[in-house]
């Protein structure tokens, strides 16, 4: 089964194309700085989300990688209140992929306007008592995936890929049985036998991702020996910017968020995910296809484009999509 959806929700941009035009009254305002610049986000609420999922059947919320769930005293946070409110809009057929939140799978944070060192980098205790188990009491009967998304490492500041292969192993090993979770590592140096063969140990999967300095994602695909499904026979696949472009460049040339932007979108990414999809598809696994703004200007046309090769690349006998 092939679920295509996007990250993210709620863009005022989509109006018209996923979400009717009523949805004007009830936009909101917001401002992001972001490399010098001020940009204004129009959102809608959240229960628009009953919109979005007459049209897929995925959604990666990734708001609840900024926070946890659950702060020191174990009090809901502003955004366990955030993804409460989903959940009173959900579907029975509806799916949710969420980011762990980076405080777990960072080795630093972004502070004051440096990095330093994360005192909870791979802490089991802390992931499992401040996001894991307050999102399955939110959303478990909705939740397909976890992402544990991992920075790019710069040369010099690289662990060594067996110690960090003992580390992954340790964590993992520590963690409750689920086989929901799925690891990007934005470190290509880190792609190597032992850290691969840590992750699969623990039945994790490997995303797939379309990011500025990964490279593309068959080369991806085969550097992890076409092994990144998890024990539950899932895939996770997120296209997230073009290659070779910072955020802050890619989020510029995307916004508003309303169209494909000329000579942004990556044609070999689509074709890529189009045939990992039928690999896929041949091994009936289930692969779920999450598509930000700014791998091209806007998620839903991107995803049309996506669907449309999906169906010009069938072999004989049809295809098996939602």
């Amino acid at each position: 089964m092939v679920y295509i959806g996007t990250a993210s929700d709620r863009y005022a941009g989509w109006i018209g194309q996923i979400y009717p035009d009523a949805w004007r009254r009830r936009i909101s305002r917001r401002t992001k700085r972001l490399g010098g610049k001020r940009f204004v986000e129009e959102v809608l609420p959240v229960e628009s989300v009953r919109d979005y999922f007459r049209h897929f059947r995925t959604l990666e919320l990734d708001f609840t990688f900024y926070e946890p769930l659950l702060d020191a005293k174990k009090h809901p946070t502003r955004t366990f209140r955030t993804l409460e409110r989903y959940a009173g809009f959900l579907g029975p057929s509806d799916r949710l992929i969420l980011k762990v939140p980076q405080a777990v799978f960072a080795r630093r944070l972004h502070r004051a306007g440096g990095f330093v060192e994360n005192e909870t980098y791979l802490d089991g205790a802390f992931f499992t008592s401040r996001f894991y188990e307050p999102a399955l009491e939110l959303i478990g009967p909705w939740l397909a995936g976890l992402v544990f998304e991992q920075e790019y490492q710069r040369q010099g500041e690289r662990p060594d890929p067996a110690d960090h292969a003992g580390d992954l192993d340790s964590f993992f090993g520590s963690l409750p049985e689920d086989g929901r979770y799925h690891v990007e590592l934005r470190t290509p140096s880190l792609w190597q036998p032992t850290v691969l063969d840590a992750l699969e140990a623990h039945g994790v999967g490997q995303v797939l991702s379309h990011w500025t300095w990964l490279p593309s994602l068959e080369e991806q695909f085969n550097l992890s020996g076409r092994r990144c499904r998890n024990r539950e026979r899932t895939y996770v696949i997120r296209l997230m910017t073009p290659r070779g472009v910072r955020y802050e460049d890619a989020y510029a040339r995307a916004f508003p968020f309303d169209k494909l932007v000329d000579e942004m979108l990556d044609r070999r990414m689509v074709t890529d995910t189009a045939r990992i999809l039928w690999t896929a598809v041949a091994e009936r696994a289930e692969t779920h296809v999450v598509v930000n703004n700014r791998s091209g200007g806007n998620a839903p046309l991107i995803a049309q484009q996506l669907a449309l090769a999906f169906d010009r690349l069938a072999p004989d006998g049809g295809t098996d999509r939602s």
